[in-house]
């Protein structure tokens, strides 16, 4: 653990006075952040606030921004332990490492393999992550105890697959218990998913979206990735992933749908009418993707979506960076678009408007009053950001993970200069590394692609 934590930014009351704070609208100067019980309490002109907490002592923050903690739209916190197999591995994964890997864990491992996963989120910026559901057992229970004893706010899933024979009323009566079994207020919001439309029949989709349009939760599922996948479902019902989930009637505000990459006008149009969000998974594209999902379409279309890392790297700044740097590529320089979204597109859709399209919005995702205190402290007094003349672009382009000092969720500083400050996070990493390898020997594992140094030996 860190020994030289500031004890002025532990305490349960906050005064804040930092350089720049990142509101919706851009960076501000002469601004403080008074935080209490976890959340934002007033934001305004230094004088002002000051002047409002007389019994608080004004924590200076000279050359640091304060700006809301970045939202991972779509991640699978219990395959931390796979993350390095999957380099260079084509088409679905998932049905090859992810499934097998996650079918061999026990309880145990399934809470070490969130708490790492968790780990690196916060590291990498990220103060809220969307659990797309594991299959492991202890599944649900385990990563919920694992984000809350890291300090993590988690979006998590329940996963409802049904196809397989499995009893969908008896499915749904766990479905209906799991959205009740975290109290509002806490880390944990609960939402249900299926792996791919495919694999849940169309009373299942139907009925867990309803399930989650009742209770607010956000209904997740992945579609439109891989070209093997829009192929499959048109040959099993006659329809395109998002037209199937539309005919089923699973589409609305309360849908969040991972990568949305190969999708036709008329797919677009269905997410407009309907007002479901999107994860866009830009280094999911970059690594192992098909296609790219059309963002800046998307945002004129006014189709809501978040950035998501699909559990690939827990990088935020990094995110944004691949967010611009893919739409560039995949589209920009075809049209001669040298923007590509301004930067301010990819930082908002990584904050506010991804705290949006998880169900979040009123929750997390600005420095706001009345939200959650989920917070970074990045530190300005590096080359990168010197001369600072654009800092919302230079943040995309520019920032990077060790330049955050702090994370706060919940208005606790959970990380200090990259680790946490109230337990052993090296402790954590011996742990795996000590059962890491048999996890994955005893995984029904099929690689296809050989590790870096094998290929370099197999060339001819």
């Amino acid at each position: 653990m860190p020994t030289d934590i500031p004890a002025a930014l532990c305490a349960g009351e906050l005064l804040l006075l930092p350089d720049r704070l990142l509101l919706r609208d851009g960076p501000v100067s002469g601004h403080a952040v008074h935080i209490a019980d976890g959340r934002f309490r007033a934001i305004g002109p230094t004088e002002t606030v000051i002047a409002a907490c007389p019994h608080l002592t004004p924590v200076a923050l000279p050359y640091r921004l304060l700006m809301p903690g970045f939202i991972d739209a779509h991640h699978h916190l219990t395959q931390a332990f796979g993350k390095a197999i999957a380099f260079g591995e084509p088409s679905e994964i998932f049905r090859r490492i992810w499934v097998p890997l996650e079918g061999s864990m026990d309880a145990e491992l399934v809470q070490l393999a969130s708490r790492l996963g968790a780990l690196e989120a916060l590291r990498g910026g990220f103060t809220t992550v969307v659990d797309a559901g594991t299959r492991a057992p202890g599944g649900a229970p385990g990563v919920a105890a694992a984000a809350q004893a890291v300090g993590l706010r988690c979006v998590l899933g329940f996963i409802c697959n049904d196809f397989d024979g499995a009893d969908t009323a008896a499915l749904l009566r766990e479905a209906t218990a799991h959205l009740a079994a975290w109290p509002r207020g806490g880390l944990i919001h609960p939402s249900l998913a299926v792996s791919i439309p495919e694999v849940a029949t169309d009373t299942m989709l139907r009925g867990a979206a309803a399930l989650c349009a009742e209770a607010g939760a956000v209904f997740q599922t992945h579609v439109n990735e891989h070209l093997v996948a829009v192929e499959r479902s048109l040959m099993q019902r006659g329809l395109r992933p998002i037209e199937h989930l539309h005919h089923a009637g699973a589409l609305g505000p309360q849908t969040l749908l991972a990568h949305a990459t190969l999708v036709t006008p008329t797919e677009l149009m269905l997410l407009r009418r309907t007002d479901t969000a999107v994860a866009y998974n830009p280094v999911a594209t970059q690594w192992k993707g098909n296609a790219t999902a059309p963002a800046l379409l998307m945002a004129e279309l006014g189709i809501r979506f978040g950035l998501g890392t699909d559990g690939t790297r827990s990088d935020a700044f990094r995110l944004v960076d691949a967010a611009e740097a893919t739409q560039r590529l995949a589209f920009g320089i075809a049209m001669g678009d040298f923007s590509s979204g301004a930067g301010w597109q990819w930082l908002d859709h990584a904050l506010h408007e991804s705290a949006a399209a998880i169900g979040l919005g009123g929750v997390t995702g600005a420095i706001e009053t009345g939200l959650e205190a989920d917070f970074l402290l990045v530190d300005l007094d590096v080359p990168e950001f010197v001369p600072s003349t654009d800092l919302v672009w230079e943040l995309v382009r520019f920032g990077n993970r060790d330049q955050i000092e702090a994370v706060f969720v919940a208005g606790q500083l959970r990380l200090w200069e990259g680790w946490p400050t109230d337990w052993d996070a090296r402790a954590l990493m011996r742990e795996v590394c000590g059962r890491v390898g048999a996890a994955i020997a005893a995984a029904p594992i099929q690689r296809i692609h050989p590790t870096s140094l094998a290929h370099r030996a197999a060339r001819p």
